[in-house]
């Protein structure tokens, strides 16, 4: 999503469209915004044992942040080799112990075709994902839990306020999944939650909770953090402003637009979830890619 340009047409009437103040310091600037690139493989064989490790850890991550309620949650990672499968975690299997060999992939029909000793698919996983991963080609991973923050917030039945730098990262980028039709085990109420999904990276599902995705794992996982953030940061904000007897203070189009475009990109999100994969290796020694 590109920043506001300096004209707009609208109903045939060009209009002056707002410019972000930071738009003509940023050619001046001193300093550039440097990020490395994504890792590529040539051997989609080897690319898929790197991604299981990554996804290993992602539960893992989603395990050190107590986004695990029960047997509930699941991260899908579309298979590089056959990509109309995607490997879950087992239903069951705690996200703080999962490892790489326990991982299982399934197919498009819900038959479990590959993975560790369990091999129990939790239906709504497949019914969620499934239907994502075949509306959108792009996303390599999506993730879903029922976070605290993230559920609380949900409850609202509203989209996220533009108050943060943070939060500009979901902006015009997310959506509000507004109905609940109880566990998803419809292969209709998939599909239209992936409809509901579009082409943006994140849903609020209303009554249930977060659900993101990603052109790659660590980015998926970033988001989903950050947006669980950011829904606890409102609930604050919305709460304190209330208690004043006022409202939050929101960040102007052009500036969210703008900052969008630094924050809220597929690479800001990979490189942006590189200290929680990096915190995760080292405090679990690599454990989870066994």
């Amino acid at each position: 999503m590109a920043p506001p340009t300096a004209t707009e047409t609208v109903n045939n009437i060009t209009m002056q469209a707002p410019e972000s103040s930071q738009v003509a310091g940023v050619e001046k600037a001193k300093v550039k915004m440097q990020m490395p690139g994504m890792p590529k493989f040539d051997d989609k064989y080897k690319e898929r044992e790197f991604r299981k490790g990554r996804l290993a850890a992602a539960f893992r991550i989603f395990g050190k942040y107590g986004f695990d309620e029960g047997v509930a949650g699941h991260i899908t990672l579309r298979d590089p080799v056959d990509p109309s499968t995607f490997w879950v975690n087992p239903f069951g299997t705690a996200f703080s112990l999962i490892k790489a060999s326990d991982l299982i992939q399934v197919d498009h029909s819900g038959t479990v075709i590959d993975g560790g000793p369990n091999r129990m698919l939790n239906a709504a996983a497949f019914m969620i994902h499934s239907a994502i991963h075949a509306a959108r080609p792009d996303v390599l991973c999506a993730a879903h839990s029922h976070s605290l923050y993230g559920r609380a917030f949900c409850s609202l039945g509203r989209p996220l306020d533009i108050i943060s730098q943070d939060s500009c990262a979901f902006y015009n980028d997310h959506v509000v999944y507004e109905q609940f039709n109880g566990v998803v085990l419809a292969e209709e109420e998939g599909k239209k939650i992936a409809s509901a999904l579009g082409t943006k990276k994140a849903a609020l599902l209303q009554n249930h909770g977060l659900l993101t995705v990603g052109k790659s794992i660590e980015e998926t996982i970033f988001w989903f953090v950050s947006l669980e953030k950011c829904c606890h940061a409102q609930l604050l904000a919305d709460a304190a402003a209330s208690g004043r007897g006022g409202q939050t203070v929101k960040i102007d189009d052009a500036d969210a637009a703008f900052t969008y475009q630094t924050v809220g990109t597929p690479l800001a999100g990979w490189f942006s979830a590189k200290p929680l994969f990096d915190v995760i290796h080292k405090e679990t020694g690599g454990e989870y890619l066994e």
